[in-house]
């Protein structure tokens, strides 16, 4: 806990920023029978029955010196997507940064080595320095400013 809190006492650096990144999973539903509109008096109508349409992963990348954010909806949560996502973040909005350090959860995909299930050997090794890793305490995930975005 005190390498987070550490990390987000230190003063903004435009040459290592501080990522925050966090993903979960989100059910897609849609209603089985139509609302009724809202009429004058009356609120919505709405019927609790509901359709389950699949399922999907919400990954996102949030840096908080900046308020920015960087979301993608995928159909899955993989090591491969966690390593797409990250290659995407960095080439295109963080192309000359030569370190960025990432706050994460201990999430089985949230290592170097998903690096490696989705590029050749070198590439993933290359890839991998990019970042500084600090993973949140486990029970400790609401330390990453991502989870609260």
């Amino acid at each position: 806990m005190e390498d987070i809190l550490t990390l987000y006492e230190e003063p903004y650096d435009p040459l290592c920023p501080v990522v925050c990144f966090d993903e979960r999973p989100c059910q897609l539903i849609g209603d089985v029978l139509a609302p009724i509109p809202m009429k004058p008096g009356r609120s919505t109508r709405q019927d609790y029955e509901y359709a389950r349409y699949g399922t999907c992963g919400i990954l996102l990348a949030f840096d908080p010196w900046k308020s920015w954010r960087f979301v993608q909806v995928r159909a899955r949560r993989t090591a491969v997507d966690y390593a797409l996502f990250m290659k995407q973040l960095v080439e295109t909005y963080y192309p000359m940064i030569p370190h960025i350090r990432l706050v994460q959860d201990n999430l089985n995909t949230h290592t170097p080595g998903s690096f490696y299930s989705a590029f050749p050997p070198q590439e993933a090794f290359e890839f991998a320095q990019k970042f500084e890793l600090h993973y949140t305490p486990v029970k400790g995930s609401w330390l990453n400013m991502a989870e609260i975005e």
